[in-house]
């Protein structure tokens, strides 16, 4: 780490950091109910009125998630200078305002008009923001608990929201249906983003801010953590929309492949606890690299063994335990490494191409399993993860060398 710590926010006490993590916790548990897990369940009843094909509908979202990673940094430096308050406060009365301008929607064209948006809103409230929040708000040894009640609340957001919009549809229509969501997220949101979320204190110069984020993008370290999120993070969207699908390739009934899909989850809570659990005792890129690991050996296992019950459900709970560690490893990397003076803005720069992997790497998996297979699609997502999982250990030796004071090579550019 480089010491940077000044910027970090006055919080008078542990009620005031409990408040934080709660309203972060129930936010973030919406954010991503309303802005993200929803849309799925619009689709059906979208194509019927909107005369529109699945793939229409679908690029609507994933255009939602290229427009976050490409105001991301933008966002983490509004962050860095100002705190989360008034920029989440903002993010989440327009992502409601979104949500009811969807519900109004006639045509594709507004509906991609409408997703721009929600993108635009999701950078400003959903994890990358909330995460700059705790990492400024809370010192080193409650960032990790911080981060890990947050992050395990609002796993359970599409367990919560996927039945509860569909409930919402069946009995009121998708319009009305996106009216309601749209009110119940600004009223639960903006007042807990204005009182709870407290802005800068006293945030470093801007100087010292981008010489803190100069020096990282002229450090190796740095690229290895993109390479490492990059590479774990496109693997991740590929199960997460592709799974289901090869389950059922493989010969299993639907509402197994789904029941089975669905442990990921749950799975990826585990996987956190057990991650900030470990953290005591090994360094937390080691710690995410086997995570990694374990997973490429997920991904391999599935077309071996996956025509099985036991095969199939051994290969997605391997895999679900790595699902969620990252989202909780690269805050604390980052933190640790970097320090919170220009934390959000790095971030941000991460962010910028790990989401686009996120968004890209399904429409491409699914280019690949057309022409290829799914077998070639798995050995592609255990490849991946394997180079997250080495980018990840050899970040952590870098680390271990300067802290020794070993001599190194030059760093490139």
């Amino acid at each position: 780490m480089n010491g940077h710590e000044p910027g970090v926010i006055a919080v008078p006490g542990p009620r005031s950091q409990a408040r934080v993590v709660g309203a972060l916790a129930i936010t973030q548990t919406a954010g991503y109910g309303v802005l993200y897990y929803a849309f799925s369940v619009f689709i059906p009843p979208m194509a019927r009125d909107l005369r529109a094909g699945v793939a229409q509908l679908t690029g609507a979202i994933t255009l939602s998630v290229l427009v976050s990673a490409l105001v991301a940094p933008a966002v983490g430096r509004l962050l860095d200078r100002h705190g989360g308050r008034a920029l989440m406060t903002a993010g989440s009365l327009l992502g409601g305002l979104a949500v009811l301008a969807w519900s109004q929607v006639r045509t594709v064209a507004q509906l991609y008009l409408v997703c721009a948006v929600l993108g635009i809103a999701s950078a400003m409230v959903l994890y990358e923001a909330a995460f700059a929040v705790i990492v400024a708000t809370f010192d080193a040894p409650r960032r990790a608990r911080a981060l890990l009640a947050v992050t395990v609340v609002a796993g359970f957001a599409s367990t919560v929201f996927l039945p509860l919009t569909g409930l919402l549809v069946d009995r009121y229509g998708w319009r009305h249906a996106l009216a309601v969501l749209a009110a119940g997220y600004t009223l639960t949101a903006v007042p807990l983003h204005a009182l709870a979320v407290r802005g800068r204190g006293s945030p470093s110069p801007p100087a010292e801010r981008r010489e803190i984020v100069g020096s990282a993008l002229r450090e190796r370290p740095f690229w290895l953590l993109v390479a490492a999120f990059l590479a774990q993070t496109g693997a991740v969207a590929v199960m997460g929309v592709l799974l289901v699908t090869y389950l059922i390739a493989l010969g299993h009934p639907p509402v197994f492949a789904a029941g089975v899909a669905g442990l990921l989850g749950v799975l990826s809570v585990t996987g956190r606890l057990v991650t900030t659990g470990l953290q005591g005792r090994w360094p937390v890129a080691l710690i995410t690299a086997a995570m990694f690991a374990v997973q490429g050996v997920a991904a391999l296992l599935l077309p071996l063994a996956g025509d099985s019950r036991a095969g199939a459900v051994a290969g997605v709970v391997l895999f679900g335990l790595g699902f969620g560690v990252a989202t909780i490893a690269r805050p604390a990397l980052l933190a640790d490494r970097y320090g919170t003076a220009a934390y959000a803005t790095l971030n941000g720069t991460l962010a910028l191409p790990v989401t686009m992997a996120k968004a890209v790497a399904p429409l491409l998996s699914a280019a690949v399993a057309q022409v290829a297979g799914y077998p070639a699609v798995m050995a592609s997502v255990a490849a991946a993860c394997v180079l997250g999982a080495l980018s990840l250990v050899a970040y952590d030796r870098y680390g271990r060398a300067r802290e020794q004071g070993d001599a190194l090579p030059a760093e490139p550019t």
